[in-house]
């Protein structure tokens, strides 16, 4: 898609290139186009099974269910979003664990920080952090405010303190702002994920513009640099940072060149600094998801006659959900997880990847 408030050709993006503390947004309005009936009935299907997820466990026999049907499944309907994109906006909407996840206070008295936490990976992340005893601050985009404002009320509903800062993680300055905010209104960090990113697909390297280059390498390295610089001083032995890679890192696609040497990139970033502060007692881990519903790709992340198929091509023949990788979050920050570090785990569907 064109990304209309840039002026770039095909720029796009997800979760922190500009922003700012601004005033609410109302609701945006749904999408042109109907949901094709394979895609309703899928969606369907799903919430009855995450219906009996949360009511089961009581005993008898163990629930099962056929990964390859537990979502919807293509096709989509066709669909754009100007940058940065909205999961209210999105058909089907992602299922971030809002109504499916329950904790175990795996993090309680936790505090954790999660740029990007208003959708996708990172509102899921924010959701099970809540609900397994965790204080949360999310990071988003100014544009992004009525999506992130939903998690902060799913956090509170959860009983836990919810911090919104809404910024620019492409400024140096806002980075260690955004740390010295969070622990201050956390009262201390122990919980870092860098998630937020940026994402454009361009079918060739002529395509790939220097401001687009410079943005994609500005949100997804400079302000991981950034922010995990701010805050190592400040987290204490068991502290735990997670970051986001992607499977494009083994095996990057032509269309997204820049968006695959940044995931690389995370991936040895993550290596590297695990080793670094291992004395400290602090593990640093990366997730590497595969191809997952969230607002990235509606909004310049994927060729938009292409998102009609997203998914169908890896093994499971389906998009992961935020839902089904918040768990893989929850591990690594979890003391139970300790001796894990330096590692990257993936969640690709079936695809080969860590």
């Amino acid at each position: 898609m064109t990304d209309r408030n840039q002026g770039d050709a095909n720029a796009a993006s997800r979760r922190a290139i500009i922003g700012g503390v601004g005033g609410g947004l109302m609701a945006a309005p749904a999408l042109l186009g109907a949901m094709p009936a394979s895609a309703q009935q899928s969606g369907q299907q799903a919430n009855q099974r995450a219906n009996q997820r949360s009511s089961s466990g009581s005993g008898g026999a163990p629930s099962l269910e056929d990964p390859r049907q537990a979502y919807p499944r293509p096709p989509f309907p066709r669909q754009e979003q100007e940058w940065p994109g909205l999961a209210s906006r999105m058909q089907p909407r992602p299922d971030h664990g809002e109504d499916s996840y329950r904790g175990s206070g795996k993090l309680t008295g936790r505090r954790a920080l999660i740029t990007g936490g208003d959708s996708g990976i990172g509102r899921a992340a924010a959701i099970a952090y809540a609900r397994e005893g965790a204080d949360v601050a999310i990071n988003y985009l100014e544009a992004e405010e009525s999506d992130a404002r939903e998690v902060v009320e799913l956090i509170r509903q959860a009983g836990r303190k919810a911090v919104a800062i809404p910024g620019n993680i492409q400024e140096e300055a806002f980075c260690r702002q955004l740390v010295d905010r969070a622990r201050q209104e956390l009262g201390g960090l122990d919980i870092l994920v860098n998630n937020a990113g940026r994402q454009t697909a361009q079918p060739s390297i002529g395509e790939i513009s220097t401001e687009q280059f410079d943005n994609t390498f500005k949100a997804n390295i400079y302000a991981l640099f950034w922010i995990t610089k701010a805050a190592l001083p400040h987290m204490p032995a068991g502290s735990t940072i997670i970051n986001t890679a992607s499977v494009v890192a083994f095996d990057p696609p032509k269309m997204l060149l820049d968006y695959s040497m940044t995931k690389s990139a995370i991936i040895t970033f993550t290596q590297a600094l695990a080793k670094q502060v291992a004395e400290q007692g602090i593990r640093v881990n990366a997730v590497a998801p595969g191809p997952y519903w969230t607002p990235l790709q509606p909004s310049g992340g994927q060729p938009t006659d292409a998102l009609t198929e997203f998914g169908s091509q890896v093994p499971l023949g389906r998009p992961g959900q935020p839902a089904e990788i918040a768990p893989v979050y929850v591990m690594l920050a979890s003391g139970e997880y300790s001796f894990a570090s330096g590692g990257v785990f993936g969640s690709t569907g079936g695809t080969a990847g860590p």
